[in-house]
């Protein structure tokens, strides 16, 4: 994960503000934690505001890139966090757990330096994909090979609320489905280029030549256009608050 983020994450803060709908989501299910720890925390985003932050990030790149919060900043990684136990009211740890070499161990020390809540923004790889998987259908093998399927944290967690975080149409985070009622934005390579996946299945100019060409001669609209008629639209991403 820390040369893969070393390399795409250049302009990783410029394209991936934090959207404040989901950071307002992400905030209530951190209750009311005073001290909180950010897994895989990259350049900060969805970091609360009015609490006392420890982040833990492996890319010397995504560091160098956060802003200024007054958060404590250590460059590590989720298998081995270097805190005695129960050393944080919450923690947390937003679309990165499926960069981790070992998840089952990472999720083990979050639950062993966590006083309370554990809550995690993920991407359930069995949820229905939304129109990008027919442009670039290798993103779906992908994510159902990377992706930890959510009844693994069942097994890890005591207990564990799961949660939908449906995507707003106008997201400001350029995660993957950001642009699902703009597709437009697919075509460009400095958009796709902070998008993990697009860096992992290499090979797409065969998929945005058909997506460019869909979207000229109206096919892309008449197969889904009914889409922008919504506000925001379930994509698979998943909250999970685990104690």
């Amino acid at each position: 994960m820390t040369q893969l983020y070393d390399k795409i994450g250049l302009n990783y803060a410029d394209l991936r503000k934090p959207d404040a709908r989901i950071a307002k989501r992400i905030d209530a299910a951190l209750g009311d934690a005073i001290t909180v720890l950010n897994v895989g925390a990259g350049a900060g985003s969805y970091e609360p505001e009015g609490r006392q932050i420890t982040a833990v990030e492996p890319s010397a790149e995504m560091i160098r890139q956060r802003p200024d919060s007054g958060a404590k900043i250590i460059q590590g990684s989720a298998e081995n966090l270097p805190f005695d136990d129960n050393s944080f009211d919450a923690s947390m740890a937003v679309l990165t757990v499926h960069h981790w070499t070992d998840l089952e161990k990472g999720i083990g020390e979050m639950l062993r330096v966590t006083r309370n809540d554990i809550v995690i923004l993920t991407f359930d790889p069995f949820a229905d994909w939304f129109w990008l998987a027919d442009y670039f259908p290798a993103l779906v093998e992908l994510d159902r090979w990377q992706m930890p399927q959510i009844a693994k944290f069942e097994a890890w967690f005591r207990e564990l609320d799961v949660s939908p975080v449906p995507i707003p149409s106008d997201c400001t985070d350029g995660f993957l489905a950001a642009y699902w009622r703009r597709p437009e934005a697919y075509l460009d390579e400095r958009i796709r280029s902070a998008m993990s996946s697009f860096s992992a299945i290499g090979g797409v100019s065969e998929g945005v030549r058909q997506l460019a060409d869909d979207l000229e001669n109206g096919e892309w609209h008449r197969r889904y256009g009914h889409l922008e008629q919504l506000d925001e639209l379930d994509c698979g991403y998943r909250l999970l608050v685990g104690r």
